[in-house]
């Protein structure tokens, strides 16, 4: 496949590889779900790169001296998902902890990061609550976190017996116990800083 400059001249109804994403030269940001391309939204609001960030910091405080790490989006994460073909799953998560080095490469992760969070918005909520849970629950990532900045609570989901369960929710006041990682202690006051 050729370099495309332009996202128009995709066929949306066509499936694609990691090595087609490769050649996307445009600058709309997209993923590959099963092989099908899915258009991002526009640059997030501010509420939701404020609680990126402080998440991210609260994160690295957590894990500098440890072996995982901690990433950031724009950060290519290729999904092997069981029901599609290999390499047809490309998505970027907000943010992500990956504790295994060896699916580190130059471009991303290549397999499922230990721990991923959405920052949902009202242009993607549905994606990211319906489909990526689907998704990241096949694909087997250990530990999904769902951010809601507009009423400033948090979903966590861990997988058991490769289905997610869902923690109570979290709302401001609360701390963050992942069961994955049990020495994490966030304050939500921390996550909803300035937002």
């Amino acid at each position: 496949m050729p370099f495309v400059t332009k996202f128009s001249d995709l066929d949306l109804s066509k499936t694609y590889t990691y090595s087609d994403y490769l050649m996307f030269k445009f600058s709309e940001r997209v993923e590959l779900i099963k092989g099908f391309i899915l258009k991002m939204s526009p640059a997030p609001s501010r509420f939701h790169q404020e609680v990126s960030q402080n998440l991210s910091g609260c994160f690295y405080e957590n894990f500098k001296r440890k072996s995982c790490r901690v990433f950031v989006a724009p950060f290519d994460v290729r999904l092997p998902i069981q029901s599609t073909k290999k390499d047809t799953t490309v998505v970027q998560p907000d943010l992500c902890i990956i504790c295994d080095e060896n699916k580190l490469d130059d471009k991303g992760c290549n397999g499922s990061p230990d721990l991923i969070v959405e920052i949902i918005s009202p242009n993607n909520s549905k994606h990211d609550i319906h489909t990526k849970f689907n998704l990241y629950q096949e694909a087997g990532v250990l530990e999904y976190w769902i951010v809601d900045p507009t009423d400033k609570l948090i979903l966590i989901y861990t997988l058991i017996n490769e289905e997610y369960i869902g923690l109570p929710p979290l709302a401001v006041g609360n701390f963050i116990k992942s069961p994955l990682f049990p020495e994490l202690n966030i304050a939500l006051d921390d996550v909803f800083y300035r937002v």
